[in-house]
């Protein structure tokens, strides 16, 4: 009888410390995923203080073909976009380009784009960021005479000189899906061409998401307190 009392108060502790380590492991669990989530929202806070959900965009740079011409040059480029940032990482961006190809002193032509890109920001929480980009555009000559369509890919960085406003420097490669970007036809290549540009980021906007990060942070250290 001895022995059945021995075995059974055995079983009620071994019993009582599985349970015991289940709601601590239950609890451990539940405050790691309670650390998480602040930790992305503090993260996110900390993205809509430097930038934000939207910004307006302008740049000057250069521009130059590398078609089937040795004698290409450097030429002006400008650009005036928009970006909608959908996660803190990653914005959708749509911008005008108005560029010209020169080709010794024989040919400059002006062109404009108009470019539809995913960016993709490596660090969006610190002022320092390289970002990678790239999309699908319509190319036409300022006249309209031509009409091309185009892909582009292109890397840059982008330092946040202040709370909302970026300075930003990138180079793109853009290959057209014609051969008669600089007028004169060429049949066995298509052409391609880079632009190298130094702009600006105007952000704006997020000013609710802030908001609403901020009660939900409160919400979550009251109800630690409570506890």
């Amino acid at each position: 009888m001895i022995v059945v009392n021995k075995n059974q108060f055995l079983t009620i502790i071994f019993i009582f410390l599985n349970l015991f380590f289940v709601i601590a492991q239950e609890e451990n669990t539940q405050e790691e995923k309670i650390e998480q989530s602040n930790e992305e929202l503090y993260r996110e806070l900390d993205f809509l203080e430097l930038r934000g959900t939207h910004a307006a965009d302008a740049v000057v740079g250069t521009t130059m073909i590398l078609g089937d011409y040795a004698d290409s040059e450097l030429d002006v480029f400008f650009r005036l976009g928009y970006k909608y940032h959908i996660i803190s990482n990653l914005n959708v961006n749509l911008s005008f380009n108005k560029y010209n190809i020169a080709l010794g002193n024989n040919i400059n032509k002006g062109f404009m784009s108009f470019d539809l890109n995913l960016e993709y920001l490596v660090s969006p929480y610190t002022e320092l960021s390289p970002f990678v980009f790239g999309g699908y555009g319509y190319n036409a000559s300022s006249s309209f005479e031509e009409t091309h369509t185009k892909v582009q890919f292109g890397l840059g960085l982008e330092y946040i000189i202040m709370e909302g406003l970026g300075l930003k420097l990138f180079g793109d490669y853009n290959y057209v899906l014609s051969n008669e970007v600089e007028g004169l036809i060429m049949p066995d290549s298509d052409e391609s061409f880079l632009r190298v540009g130094l702009g600006v980021n105007i952000y704006f906007g997020g000013n609710k998401r802030k908001e609403q990060i901020l009660e939900d942070i409160e919400t979550v250290i009251n109800s630690n307190l409570i506890k």
